[in-house]
């Protein structure tokens, strides 16, 4: 199902227009599709008993099309929620494009929204700037390090959501590779330094090592363009195993985070990653929280918005459950026998 027939598919009306809405994106492009949108929504603003319907903007850093937002508005409807007749929707995605994002953040802001929904820091980042007052539901790697709250339990002013990163996640992943990995004494850390949550994981790790018997080797990564050329700096350094936490810290880089999996076999090194999605794809092993399940949870967010409650009464959730997912196949290919202890720790196993 494409991103407009998953949110757009509320009866023949519906139909109609989004059937013009795309018109337009092909004759105007995306800087066309406001246009269109507002003679879109213009109809219906309110409701036959002249209750204004609700809309939610959604600022995406990349792409707002991809399954984690897909699981956003499905738990919408779940909610009760009915594309455009009880909720409207403003999407923009900025492709991964800094300088669109602060526009498109402005657009948005604009539009006046009874909330936003950011997918990223980057995202949540242009929107602190564009407004203080609208109430932004965020899902960050790490809020209170990028500067976006003060504090988890009582976030205040206009923010609220989830933080997809815990600390002691990189500990927890550099314990596992160890593990699968016993020979492995130097372990390569693929990151953007732009991002906070690179850091905070990083220290963390760097406190475990000497107890762990090995040596971290960060390697900055900001731009896929960068992949090629970190993994032949990993063969110079003589790395034996990677963690890349390139897929949650930086969504601009996991649109082609499938070619780290690709390179991380071709070099036959094992590695750990964030998302399962990756392990799917061919990567050796994930370890973290379901992205997926943090968007539902931000769904339920803007619910208890929409209904009242204000963001500074809505704790910002941290992740309690982390999955561990692992590749027989990758295994076989890079040439390692994981131990049984690593296999029984194991949520999906796939051979």
């Amino acid at each position: 199902m494409s991103d407009e027939e998953g949110l757009y598919s509320s009866g023949d009306w519906d139909k109609a227009h989004m059937a013009f809405w795309l018109k337009q994106r092909t004759r105007f492009g995306a800087g066309g599709i406001a246009l269109a949108l507002c003679f879109l929504i213009a109809p219906i603003a309110a409701t036959a008993q002249g209750q204004q319907i609700p809309r939610v903007g959604f600022l995406c850093w990349v792409t707002c099309g991809d399954a984690y937002h897909e699981a956003f508005w499905q738990a919408l409807r779940t909610l009760g929620y009915a594309d455009y007749k009880n909720i409207t929707f403003e999407n923009r995605a900025a492709g991964g494009d800094g300088a669109s994002l602060d526009t498109l953040a402005t657009e948005l802001v604009n539009l006046k929204p009874a909330v936003i929904v950011a997918d990223t820091t980057q995202s949540a980042r242009a929107l602190k700037k564009a407004t203080s007052t609208i109430p932004l539901v965020v899902v960050a790697d790490d809020p209170v390090g990028s500067g976006l709250i003060s504090n988890l339990a009582r976030p205040e002013g206009n923010i609220t959501g989830l933080s997809s990163v815990a600390s002691e996640l990189g500990v927890k992943q550099l314990q596992l590779l160890k593990e699968a990995v016993p020979g492995a004494s130097k372990v390569a850390v693929l990151g953007n330094p732009v991002n906070p949550a690179t850091e905070l994981r990083l220290r963390a790790m760097q406190a475990a090592e000497r107890e762990l018997g090995v040596t971290l080797l960060m390697l900055e990564v900001r731009t896929p363009s960068e992949h090629e050329n970190a993994f032949a700096a990993l063969a110079q350094m003589g790395a034996d195993a990677i963690i890349d936490i390139l897929g949650a810290a930086d969504r601009s880089n996991s649109a082609t985070t499938g070619r780290v999996v690709q390179l991380a076999l071709k070099h036959r090194l094992p590695a750990i990653y964030q998302s399962e999605d990756l392990v799917v794809e061919g990567g050796l092993m994930s370890y973290g929280p379901r992205l997926a399940d943090e968007f539902r949870r931000a769904a339920t967010y803007v619910n208890k918005i929409l209904k009242g409650v204000k963001p500074a009464d809505l704790p910002v959730e941290q992740p309690t459950r982390f999955y561990l997912a692992i590749n027989l196949k990758a295994a076989a290919a890079i040439g390692i026998a994981l131990p049984t202890s690593t296999l029984l720790r194991a949520d999906e196993v796939i051979e």
